[in-house]
């Protein structure tokens, strides 16, 4: 059983865990539980937003975990009303505060909003200010990239998507990684829609490798240079997610998988964005 993770190196060379834990849906006591309770088993990037209005519970679990902060990384992001560049400033100081710490390791435009490219330009003086140590965006399909692409020198070190075995976005993926951008999976799991956890395909390949079906599912995701950042409260599957590097799926396995693309959403709330 193996549960090291493994890091990539963002464009700016700031190294990020493959695997990350998401709090979205996370309040109170229950988040902080869930997040020592994630770090306890091994997870070192904790995912959160202003959205999910739980940074101080991550912030206060982390303090409490014994792990220290330079050994963990941290993701928020920003949301409306914050969707403005003065206001995205202040989104970042009010992440920093919520959290209790000096810098935030990730920081993203949450969603392609109305002023999405004075959002950006905020997320870049952060960051040369020293108070975010790496920037990108989520939900940024290929039409906004290409206007950030546009307007700016600098590029997204991270674009969190939904992405997973019915819509991996592949060719989305591939014009990231031509740019420089890693891809992050904000729905590895497919959120267990489209019954993911009875898929016949998924089953067999995972009966052959002695995984479950979830395993295969996220090494799946990242044989194809996509990190991820599932979520659960359960600590059993906690362990399960990060146990996925012991094995490797064959390219019979790789196109098995790759036949199950639906090659559509299955976030209809995403389409707003397309």
């Amino acid at each position: 059983m193996s549960r090291e993770n493994k890091i990539v190196k963002l464009n700016n060379g700031m190294e990020m865990p493959v695997i990350g834990y998401g709090t979205s849906e996370l309040k109170g006591q229950q988040c902080f539980d869930c997040v020592v309770n994630a770090i306890h088993c091994g997870y070192r990037l904790i995912d959160t937003a202003i959205m999910y209005g739980n940074e101080k519970e991550v912030g206060m679990a982390i303090k409490q975990s014994g792990v220290n902060r330079d050994e963990l990384f941290i993701t928020s992001k920003a949301c409306p009303p914050y969707n403005s560049y003065e206001k995205t400033l202040q989104a970042v100081e009010m992440s920093l505060s919520s959290l209790g710490f000096d810098y935030i390791d990730l920081y993203l435009v949450h969603e392609p909003y109305d002023n999405y490219l004075d959002m950006f330009k905020a997320l870049i003086e952060c960051y040369h200010q020293g108070k975010i140590r790496a920037f990108g965006v989520s939900n940024f399909n290929q039409r906004y990239l290409r206007t950030v692409f546009d307007n700016f020198d600098e590029v997204p070190m991270v674009n969190q998507i939904e992405s997973h075995v019915y819509y991996p976005q592949l060719d989305l993926v591939k014009i990231m990684q031509e740019n420089g951008i890693f891809a992050q999976a904000w729905a590895p799991l497919a959120q267990g829609k489209g019954n993911i956890f009875e898929d016949k395909v998924l089953r067999d390949i995972a009966s052959k490798h002695d995984k479950t079906i979830g395993q295969i599912a996220l090494h799946y995701l990242i044989e194809n240079n996509i990190t991820v950042v599932p979520k659960t409260r359960k600590t059993e599957r906690m362990k399960e997610n990060l146990d996925i590097f012991d094995f490797s799926l064959d390219s019979e396995d790789m196109q098995l998988i790759q036949s199950l693309d639906k090659h559509q959403t299955l976030s209809p709330w995403t389409l707003m964005w397309k």
